[in-house]
């Protein structure tokens, strides 16, 4: 695949998850096919998904009314090493209900938003209703004693949302934003105990520095991809510093750097890992990956979609 061509790619998948609350959230009549399903889910697909939304619950029912970091899949992007895209953080209302709050690009508005979505929303979202995966960490109690109430903070959340959405976004300016470097910043907001103002943003990300918080460089490969901006749509590279570009490599905030932040920050913060093909659900506990293809590993539980 050609490096412009990969890059397109990678910026469709990220855009087309962060836009997959806009459906949900009141239609997309004008929408942009960044935010349109390819094609909709058949009942069986539909049935698996809701199976799996299920086992989600399940792994949740535990946590109590905390928080915990989700993450799903979404294009098969192993090509680049990359098995989730989007993240969100969950929480438990007073009433028992959980939801994934989360940035989404609102294509009818042509701007980000923050969404809540019910756990079979978010489960539903992913791309390949045939293989999915979803991460879950579950984090001690010295880290949701600070998050919560920033996470429940309406002025606090819409501060830490930008103007501007960006697949590319550069961990570390404000002038983007995408869905997992929302989630990053908002993790700052808490664990930094940081208060409400319109410099929130860059308080975060100061934080964030600070805590020695670290994105491993997306590795491009070619000088065409100054070219990818002029024609992929949510894609910006001019936010990113000189040498970076120079270096073709991107500090993004994925999933994965989320993920390794929090493990990093919190080692007591555990991890499990749901996947699901058109056969079975697998459940793997621990940080090391579950199999490609969902594929069962030693200790690993199996739930069988066949019956």
């Amino acid at each position: 695949m050609k490096p412009v061509r990969a890059l397109a790619l990678a910026a469709l998948t990220c855009a087309a998850l962060c836009a997959a609350g806009a459906a949900q959230a009141g239609g997309s009549s004008g929408a942009s096919r960044f935010c349109d399903r390819g094609q909709p889910l058949t009942a069986a697909e539909q049935d698996r998904l809701l199976r799996f939304a299920a086992v989600l619950r399940e792994e949740l029912a535990d946590v109590g009314d905390g928080v915990a970091l989700v993450s799903r899949s979404g294009l098969d992007l192993s090509r680049f090493d990359i098995r989730y895209s989007h993240a969100a953080l969950a929480w438990r209302s007073d009433t028992g209900a959980w939801s994934a709050r989360q940035l989404y690009y609102a294509c009818d508005e042509s701007r980000p938003r923050i969404f809540d979505q019910g756990l079979a929303g978010f489960a539903l979202g992913t791309d390949d209703p045939a293989l999915g995966y979803v991460s879950i960490v579950r984090l001690p109690a010295e880290a949701i004693a600070p998050l919560r109430p920033a996470l429940l903070d309406g002025p606090r959340v819409q501060h830490l949302l930008a103007a501007k959405y960006s697949a590319s976004a550069y961990a570390f300016s404000v002038r983007y934003q995408n869905c997992n470097q929302w989630v990053m910043e908002m993790l700052a907001a808490g664990w930094g105990e940081l208060p409400d103002g319109d410099d929130l943003r860059e308080r975060a990300q100061a934080w964030l520095r600070d805590e020695r918080y670290t994105p491993q460089p997306v590795q491009v490969g070619s000088r065409f991809l100054m070219l990818a901006s002029h024609f992929v749509p949510l894609l910006h590279l001019d936010d990113h510093p000189d040498e970076d570009r120079s270096a073709m490599q991107l500090r993004v905030s994925l999933p994965s750097t989320v993920e390794a932040f929090v493990h990093q920050r919190y080692p007591a913060s555990t991890r499990v890992e749901l996947c699901h093909d058109d056969e079975r659900i697998v459940i793997h506990r621990g940080w090391t990956p579950v199999a490609a293809g969902c594929k069962p590993g030693e200790g690993d539980q199996v739930v069988s979609l066949r019956d």
